[in-house]
């Protein structure tokens, strides 16, 4: 099966397109900037706390990984912890926010879908059988076969309870491909966790699209949403499959939630613009929505936001 974005068209990385970007035959050409030493906030975190307290709180791991932890579950999303992706070609920028030591018990782990900066297999295989991974409809075999069988497959709107938590997984504008042959033979989205009256929301990895105000109006008032703003450059290419900082504020206002919390961005160069970027576009674009600032969260990396 193939699966297909909300309005039922179909974004893959076609090698023409791809060969057009990093051969420079477009118009978006920018100068070469480092993968790696860019300075980013980064804020050391031993989880002492993480791991004695059941406060409500999202820690950023960096990139899209999240620990959230609510009403005493703790559950890690898109938990990508090498050094290294795509057999060393992609270097991380900094460390981890959190050591491998520093993690409380985790009781489920949450893929939004199966690109190697979001789904990592050296890092699934550490964390071991015992979490209980939700993912999206098509991925199931993969957790079986690595032997993490503990899984649970969804589809979009699918609503489950595990560990206590109200999961629900929602449309995102992307794409899969893990290998060379399977473009779009498993889903990708976004999570809405809730539990004891708050409700936070990981998007994953999107582009703009409208479905952000139904999942405001399907899924309830947001506490607290996590939304990509880097990996955007050139947009001529990256517009279909990842929002930049202007659209990332957008899709926040479609969704109505309360707290916007910024994250893929700093970690991981896999695009054009410069690593630091992102959060100073993102302030201009909060400035000319003229949203309250008290409502942007901009983490630092290992940084932990209480709810």
């Amino acid at each position: 099966m193939r699966y297909s974005n909300l309005d039922g068209h179909r974004v893959g990385g076609s090698l023409i397109r791809v060969l057009k970007w990093k051969a420079g035959w477009h118009g978006e050409k920018r100068p070469p900037a480092r993968m790696t030493g860019v300075p980013v906030p980064v804020l050391a975190n031993d989880g002492r706390a993480l791991r004695k307290a059941a406060a409500d709180a999202l820690t950023w791991v960096g990139h899209a990984s999240f620990l959230v932890q609510l009403g005493g579950a703790s559950a890690l999303i898109d938990p990508v912890m090498s050094p290294t992706l795509v057999g060393g070609l992609i270097l991380r920028n900094v460390a981890p926010g959190l050591a491998w030591q520093a993690l409380p018990r985790i009781d489920l782990v949450l893929v939004t879908h199966n690109h190697r900066d979001h789904m990592d297999a050296p890092t699934l295989a550490r964390l071991g059988p015992d979490p209980v991974y939700v993912v999206p409809q098509g991925l199931g075999r993969w957790f079986e076969r690595a032997g993490l069988r503990r899984v649970v497959e969804m589809g979009w709107w699918q609503r489950e309870r595990i560990a206590g938590l109200d999961l629900t997984f929602v449309p995102a504008e992307h794409w899969s491909r893990r290998g060379l042959l399977d473009t779009n033979e498993s889903w990708w989205g976004g999570y809405v966790i809730e539990r004891g009256g708050l409700r936070v929301y990981h998007s994953g990895d999107t582009a703009w699209f409208d479905g952000f105000a139904l999942i405001g109006e399907k899924c309830g008032a947001i506490d607290a949403a996590m939304l990509p703003i880097g990996a955007y450059a050139p947009r001529w290419f990256m517009q279909p499959q990842h929002m930049d900082p202007f659209d990332a504020v957008r899709a926040f206002a479609a969704l109505g939630a309360r707290r916007f919390v910024a994250m893929h961005w700093g970690t991981f160069k896999l695009t054009d613009e410069d690593l630091a970027e992102p959060p100073r576009l993102l302030a201009q674009a909060w400035q000319r929505a003229s949203l309250p600032q008290e409502r942007l969260s901009v983490p630092a990396i290992g940084e932990t936001l209480f709810l």
